[in-house]
């Protein structure tokens, strides 16, 4: 009980400790480092197995529409964009979470991002490729998809540089580029350890490789700590740069429900939103199949939670203003489309946006909820359900433009959906194999939260 309170103390303010149980810097080191090293539990293979046929439903989809062209969707004359961009504005906001939790808490020196950046940080990389395959393939014509590009111009591209596609690219191409360097970054201290605990040659050469000659000295530490701080510097405004931009493929056109001011803060308070919420998912998910509660403890589980109460918050308060601006404007246009939206055909989306997104969270008002496992695993899974269907409503919006003489109900077809699922093949691949190659939290951060990382511990001065 006296080091329960000991280490209560030295977080300060009464927190709870962020590892829990007599932890060292040896236990630390072995309870990540063996899931590397050991073969995966009996449901990592059944999932993993789940997560290959879904990717070869990916390039069947894809393979296809590339075959046929789009025709094979669902879009048609007032709906143009359908689920290729509702799913790559969703799989960009889920890939929102892992810069936060590792750059700006890390600016914030919010300490219990320790155990869940690793996770947020592959999280982003993995989801940032599944949504850039979407603007590719949506086109039609993938033999021209190097036109979103900023090519020279001698090749008589003159790309449009006005235009939101290409600043997509210019976003969503950085922000891949710095989480991946984040993230590499981050796992340098423990390459090296996997590196010096190999017990096969193979193992020593390929994370000995990666590890950059990393041996753990003063100045690497020095130069390492100054490189992690940069990165997190350059990497928080992109937070809310990505989404902004894209944002701006819907807000720069003249549609009604689309030309308004809001969709910036609004996309990013969203992205955040659904991305914790996944964050949430793999997070549960992983911590019982390893056995990782005394290193992700209630503590940050609670944490998150309490990140998906004030974002939700946030994006319920984006979705009344924009039906009071629609009344206030006086724009008869405006207010139909959010009228539509609400009372229109795709009511149940609407309707179920707004149970998942702005009713579920308010469970979290309560510590009960916030602390029960079930509770915080479905409503993860509903928020992130609601996210989508907001993509939805936004897009389909579509099928009643200016003119009732092109209205038109939007049906997504079989290879809509299975080009979305087979994407999260391609998440869920990467991820299990980031689980069972990688360490999964990071070593080197854990133990710099356990007491005696601090100089002080056990001689009293506090």
């Amino acid at each position: 009980m006296e080091a329960v309170k000991e280490t209560m103390h030295e977080h300060g303010h009464g927190d709870p400790p962020l590892v829990e149980g007599p932890a060292t810097f040896g236990s630390i080191t072995r309870d990540i480092s063996i899931i590397t090293e050991r073969k995966p539990p009996v449901l990592w293979y059944y999932a993993f197995g789940g997560a290959l046929i879904f990717l070869m439903t990916f390039f069947v989809s894809v393979g296809f529409l590339l075959w046929e062209g789009t025709g094979i969707w669902g879009i048609n004359v007032p709906v143009s964009w359908g689920l290729a961009i509702v799913n790559f504005v969703w799989w960009v906001g889920i890939g929102h979470a892992g810069t936060l939790i590792s750059a700006v808490l890390f600016l914030l020196r919010q300490r219990w991002r320790t155990s869940i950046n690793r996770f947020s940080e592959a999280m982003t990389i993995f989801a940032v490729i599944c949504a850039l395959v979407f603007p590719g393939i949506h086109v039609g014509r993938i033999w021209v998809a190097y036109w979103f590009a900023p090519v020279p111009n001698q090749m008589s591209m003159w790309p449009n540089f006005r235009s939101p596609l290409l600043w997509d690219f210019f976003a969503v191409g950085t922000y891949f580029t710095v989480s991946l360097m984040f993230w590499y970054v981050g796992l340098i201290p423990d390459l090296a350890t996997l590196r010096d605990r190999a017990k096969t040659r193979t193992r020593q050469l390929i994370f000995g490789i990666l590890a950059l000659g990393w041996r753990g000295g003063n100045r690497q530490w020095k130069h390492y700590e100054l490189a992690y701080l940069i990165l997190a510097g350059l990497s928080t405004p992109l937070v809310l740069s990505v989404h902004s931009i894209v944002s701006t493929d819907f807000a720069t056109s003249l549609l009604p429900g689309w030309h308004t001011t809001i969709f910036p803060p609004y996309f990013v308070a969203g992205a955040i939103f659904s991305g914790f919420a996944m964050v949430m998912t793999l997070t549960i998910i992983a911590r019982k199949i390893f056995n990782l509660g005394h290193i992700i403890t209630m503590y940050h589980m609670e944490n998150m939670a309490k990140v998906l109460l004030v974002t939700g918050l946030m994006v319920g308060y984006a979705y009344s203003c924009e039906f009071f601006i629609a009344w206030y404007s006086g724009n008869d246009y405006e207010a139909f489309a959010f009228i539509n939206r609400a009372f229109g055909p795709f009511w149940w989306a609407y309707w179920s946006m707004i149970f998942c997104n702005v009713v579920v969270p308010q469970l979290f008002w309560s510590k009960k909820m916030r602390t029960s496992i079930p509770v915080l695993f479905v409503a993860s899974i509903l928020i992130n359900i609601g996210m989508w269907f907001e993509r939805f409503v936004i897009i389909v919006t579509l099928s009643r433009d200016f003119l009732p003489s092109s209205w038109d109900y939007y049906s997504p077809t079989v290879w809509d959906w299975l080009t979305y699922l087979g994407t999260f093949g391609v998440f869920f691949t990467f991820f299990l194999l980031f689980l069972r190659f990688l360490p999964m939290i990071s070593m080197a951060e854990v133990k710099g939260v356990l007491p005696q990382a601090n100089p002080h511990h056990g001689n009293g001065k506090h």
